[in-house]
């Protein structure tokens, strides 16, 4: 039997979260794979790559999989779903739960340990320790969250995050074919610093504001869970404002040297 907080897990739920988080290392296994054998199709020069560029090329795919998926199930949940909706139900929000929320937490926890294992293994390839600290974070709080129904509302905001990851893992990829001067390269640095802002900076502060008018109910958060809804998010909103300097930086060298080969 799994750890139960609060009171929370049942056999049932415990074997939705376990085939969930297995769900979830398989899918990022059969991406690498199918990413692997469907770039020399779309890029020619992928063959040429050495085996760390592969390895990254590859594990891109599945992050930008994750990021997807968890974005779509995000904006669901939290706009279309009546599930957090104020008022929609008895329960308070913090306590709200479904399968299916449950079940896309689990996918997500099986990724971050995928990607979490691939980057200790192959540290410091697939990134440094500011990922090493973002995904540990990230899979501690989403863990917590699961483990015991609590605070589900605050992680897929946090989820929702993800949505830059394509444009991040776009850039990486264009600039290994060659195409840092392409005009695609310079819309999707200007698409990634605008969804960096509206996503990771502008949210934290909705996500902050929502926490302050609704701290009555997150009192309620078993003590670990509490203090880590005090803690982890700063830190990810501080990890995201030191990103958002680089992708700004970047952004306004790619403009001036479009300007310059104009």
């Amino acid at each position: 039997m799994l750890v139960s907080i609060a009171g929370h897990a049942t056999p049932i739920k415990e074997l939705l979260w376990l085939l969930s988080l297995i769900a979830g290392i398989i899918i990022c296994k059969l991406v690498y794979q199918l990413t692997g054998a469907i770039s020399p199709f779309f890029f020619t020069g992928y063959v040429k790559l050495d085996c760390q560029k592969k390895l990254e090329w590859n594990n891109r795919g599945f992050s930008t999989f994750h990021a997807l998926l968890v974005t779509a199930a995000s904006l669901y949940l939290l706009l279309e779903s009546d599930l957090f909706c104020d008022g929609a139900q008895d329960e308070l929000i913090i306590n709200r739960t479904s399968a299916f929320s449950d079940t896309i937490l689990g996918i997500s926890t099986g990724y971050f340990l995928a990607d979490l294992a691939m980057i200790f293994y192959y540290f410091p390839a697939l990134g440094g320790t500011e990922y090493v600290l973002h995904h540990g974070l990230s899979m501690f709080a989403i863990v917590q969250s699961l483990l015991s129904g609590q605070a589900q509302i605050y992680i897929f905001m946090v989820l929702f995050t993800e949505s830059t990851t394509p444009f991040v893992n776009l850039r990486w990829y264009l600039d290994v074919a060659g195409q840092k001067n392409s005009q695609l390269y310079v819309i999707n640095g200007v698409a990634l610093f605008l969804g960096w802002l509206v996503a990771r900076i502008l949210l934290f502060l909705f996500f902050f504001h929502h926490m302050f008018n609704h701290f009555h109910q997150i009192k309620n958060v078993y003590p670990l869970g509490f203090y880590s809804l005090l803690t982890v998010p700063p830190i990810l909103a501080l990890l995201n404002i030191v990103w958002f300097w680089k992708i700004t930086k970047g952004l306004i060298k790619t403009l001036r040297k479009a300007r310059h080969s104009q």
